[in-house]
């Protein structure tokens, strides 16, 4: 596994919103909601905007451009769910007041759409 990047410190993201940092030669959105730091890729499949830009609910990123819906925690697209769409999941450390990411993104697993984020 690569190295882990410092992207931010934790005073830096503010609770049920993301911010977007390059790691390696990726885009990568950074979300801390319920208390916890995930990571996944920043730009939406659909239009390319920033997902880290858009609106933070209930586990889910709304994306500012055409409001395509994404878990911040699987990367699960939650508007098809059915659907095989969904943003890589990068791994995510905070030591101390550092966050920090890896550029490789976990291995995907299958997600079983009834519980693949909360309703929103």
């Amino acid at each position: 596994m690569s190295e882990f990047k410092t992207v931010a410190r934790v005073d830096e993201i503010p609770a049920g919103e993301g911010r977007s940092y390059i790691v390696g030669d990726k885009m990568i959105a950074v979300f801390f909601v319920d208390g916890k730091y995930t990571a996944i890729d920043d730009l939406c499949p659909h239009m390319g905007a920033s997902l880290a830009s858009g609106y933070v609910e209930d586990g889910a990123v709304t994306c500012p451009w055409h409001a395509w819906r994404f878990s911040t925690c699987n990367g699960l697209w939650l508007d098809n769910p059915r659907s095989k769409l969904r943003q890589r999941v990068y791994p995510i450390q905070v030591e101390g007041q550092e966050i920090r990411v890896s550029p490789e993104p976990l291995p995907e697993t299958p997600a079983d759409p009834a519980t693949a984020a909360p309703a929103g």
